[in-house]
């Protein structure tokens, strides 16, 4: 191992990024009117890593961050503005000289000042998001030349996404796309002297994962009143490169908005509960990042409710593990957030906890 003093101030910056783009008209059902542009300041406030922890070197010493968005959709009636926070992660592509091209992914939260609703003061064309809060999603990508070891100057492309995942309706959720310039500066060095370890190499093992969650929506039923959908899984997982982790399974999720929604309109008469649960088959990557692993997931479906969706999914999430093992019966306990989407249209959130022997 070779360790080297690193200043206080070394790896510690901030960014400004200014972005310009257009609303994403991505169903059928979008009908209100976009602006021609949209625009955005992004402030993040910057880490980078450089081997404190073994997970550093493992994923080429990613920067951590801290984002800040405030994005003006030039739709003051409809749209409004939307302010977001959010943790985020810049992992490496390329580097080569003073070059290097990065990935940035983000999930947080924002405030939107317009939304649907009937009175006060209605507003009917809007009919992506119905909810002040809501999440928020982003992925960032910049190719960047270091000017010398304290400025950076980048330019990229970016998507933001908000949504309530459901919780209310109307939920069709404002997509993003658009470019950027920006700074960087780092009032130390932007390229921290690193700790570089003999890394063991980790046993690509195999596991049984079981996680139970649960969800809220919005049901299509008398005064809209907000029903639980309650989601199980169990999956086979195998570890690869010592920070990955690939996996396949099988879910189900009981989903009492539907099951109001068919007692409502007295649909299915006797047979509700049948018509209220769906699940699918499944397989994912997850990317490790420490305590954390950020997943993708596509699922086909072998059964859905009454309200059927398209027959593909996907769920875009994270895991917090509480601890993670390599011996014992039990190796791994988390808790686990995840979005359920349609290709851009969103479902459900869920939240839960699981075990994997």
């Amino acid at each position: 191992m070779c360790a080297q003093d690193t200043s206080s101030y070394d790896g510690k910056g901030m960014e400004i990024n200014f972005l310009a783009g257009k609303i994403i008209k991505h169903s059928a059902k979008f009908t209100a009117p976009v602006p021609d542009a949209s625009v955005a300041l992004d402030v993040n406030v910057l880490w980078q890593t450089y081997g404190k922890k073994e997970w550093h070197q493992r994923r080429g010493f990613p920067v951590l961050g801290l984002g800040f968005t405030y994005t003006d959709y030039l739709s003051k009636n409809i749209f409004g503005r939307c302010l977001g926070v959010y943790p985020n992660l810049q992992v490496p592509i390329i580097r080569s000289g003073k070059f290097e091209w990065t990935l940035r992914f983000g999930l947080g939260v924002a405030y939107v000042n317009k939304k649907y609703q009937l009175l006060p003061n209605y507003d009917t064309v809007n009919t992506a998001i119905s909810t002040n809060l809501n999440a928020f999603a982003v992925c960032i990508t910049d190719i960047r030349y270091h000017v010398n070891e304290h400025l950076d100057i980048q330019a990229g492309a970016n998507f933001s996404h908000i949504s309530n995942a459901l919780y209310r309706e109307p939920n069709l959720g404002v997509n993003m796309c658009g470019g950027h310039v920006g700074l960087r500066y780092f009032a130390g060095s932007s390229s921290p002297k690193k700790i570089i370890r003999d890394l063991p190499q980790l046993k690509s093992r195999w596991l049984v994962d079981v996680r139970g969650a649960i969800s809220h929506k919005e049901a299509r039923a008398k005064d809209k009143p907000i029903k639980a959908a309650y989601i199980g899984a169990v999956s086979v997982s195998r570890r690869w490169l010592s920070k990955n982790k690939v996996f396949a399974g099988i879910d189900a999720a009981y989903h009492k908005d539907v099951y109001a929604f068919l007692i409502n309109y007295g649909v299915e008469l006797g047979q509700e509960k049948q018509h209220s649960w769906d699940g699918g088959f499944f397989a994912g990557n997850e990317f490790m990042v420490g305590r954390v692993g950020l997943l993708g997931i596509v699922g086909v479906y072998y059964r859905q409710t009454f309200l059927d969706f398209d027959p593909i999914y996907q769920k875009l999430g994270a895991k917090y593990y509480v601890f993670n093992k390599e011996k014992g019966v039990v190796k791994e306990l988390f808790l686990s957030a995840m979005l359920n989407t349609h290709g851009v249209v969103a479902e459900y959130a869920e939240f839960g906890m699981g075990v994997s022997f």
